[in-house]
């Protein structure tokens, strides 16, 4: 069995490099090639020297995930559905914006966390992703959208881990993954524009600050524990208290001197003026000097089988007021896609029923999109 390069930071690369008998410079040119290239055949790879070509075709391959579908949004958000196998599906979203394009990464196939308003989360959880799974999503992305921009320089400048899936309940995998973005051979990413979401997995965020600190956003979503056990389970087992004190000590570590907190508006639910002067005593009540956090109110994006619905605008926006009066920053997310169903887990969920998926997903393939396997290949859109 050949092993797939995209599983390696450069680290991995090096050691499997010097088990062929190859020097770590060989390794750094491989990892080139593939990364700031996107190359995945090895006869393309000119300045290796031909005996270690030949070598790598029968040890190794640079295997990207099929794409089942492609969607472009009138607002140029464009999102991928990536067949991961076992009928299982994954997703991930390009966002250009003036000065930023960033690009929405899954870590699994579905969701343990279950989450209230999380599509993905209804889905079920399916499997961690591999490392090499999460690199080809940016892989794939960032050189299809070299080729569909027109544009010799790098696109995808910002990587957020918000994507179907709770990152730090895929340690292992996910951390080489995080390398092979911010190592200067591969994307060569700034730590403050790569972001980690995630749920509240409190021994995780601990490991992550002394492994590979990146930002850190933490899905909120309430302001006190009955609300958040009721909307994210994972609270019941790190509440809200200790969650606020795992963010104080990855400060410590970031490279951003703030933490983010999602909050999805819910109507009715949580997006109450009293809810958002309950944040700001939780805040204040955790805070060791300064603006340590900053809010991002997320209009909930509705799918039928959450029972929940989206908070107007005027609601968010008092909400946001009474926060920004407290001297907190806040942010209201602009919805992007809505055409495309871009808001995390609507496409695959549209692919994957976990009460049917084998039926659902032959049924989805016959109007689906006929996978493309690299970049290198055209992309239909729809």
């Amino acid at each position: 069995m050949t092993a797939n390069l995209l599983d390696f930071d450069l680290e991995g690369l090096t050691a499997f490099c010097e088990r062929l008998g190859e020097k770590r410079f060989r390794a750094v040119q491989l990892f080139r090639w593939i990364h700031q290239k996107g190359a995945s055949s090895f006869d393309d790879m000119s300045d290796l020297a031909k005996s270690l070509r030949e070598k790598l075709k029968n040890v190794a391959h640079v295997k990207a995930l099929d794409v089942i579908s492609q969607h472009i949004s009138a607002d140029g958000t464009i999102k991928w559905l990536f067949d991961v196998g076992g009928g299982n599906a994954v997703e991930a979203v390009f966002i250009p914006e003036e000065d930023r394009g960033t690009l929405c990464i899954s870590s699994q196939a579905g969701c343990a966390v279950g989450c209230r308003f999380c599509s993905t989360g209804h889905q079920g959880f399916s499997r961690n992703l591999t490392t090499g799974e999460i690199v080809a999503q940016l892989w794939f992305a960032e050189h299809f959208l070299r080729k569909h921009l027109q544009r010799d320089e790098r696109v995808i400048s910002n990587v957020v881990m918000m994507g179907m899936g709770e990152p730090l309940q895929n340690y292992a995998e996910l951390v080489p993954a995080l390398r092979v973005m911010l190592d200067d051979h591969g994307y060569g990413m700034s730590r403050r524009r790569v972001t980690v979401s995630t749920s509240g997995v409190v021994p995780m965020i601990d490991r992550l600050a002394q492994d590979c600190p990146v930002a850190l956003a933490v899905s909120l979503h309430a302001p006190n524990d009955a609300l958040r056990d009721n909307l994210v389970p994972l609270n019941r087992k790190y509440p809200i208290a200790e969650l606020m004190d795992a963010c104080n000590r990855y400060l410590a570590h970031a490279p951003r001197d703030f933490v983010t907190f999602e909050y999805c508006m819910l109507d009715g639910v949580n997006d109450q003026p009293e809810h958002a002067r309950e944040l700001v005593e939780l805040v204040r009540r955790h805070s060791r000097g300064g603006v340590w956090c900053k809010f991002n109110l997320i209009p909930f994006n509705p799918f039928p089988e959450s029972g929940l619905h989206r908070s107007a605008t005027e609601k968010i926006q008092i909400f946001a007021k009474v926060l920004s009066d407290a001297g907190i920053v806040t942010t209201i997310r602009k919805t992007r896609g809505d055409d495309i169903d871009a808001a995390c887990g609507q496409l695959a969920g549209d692919v994957m029923d976990r009460t049917g998926v084998g039926e659902r997903m032959a049924r989805q393939r016959t109007i689906m999109l006929k996978p493309v396997a690299a970049p290198s290949k055209q992309v239909k859109e729809t």
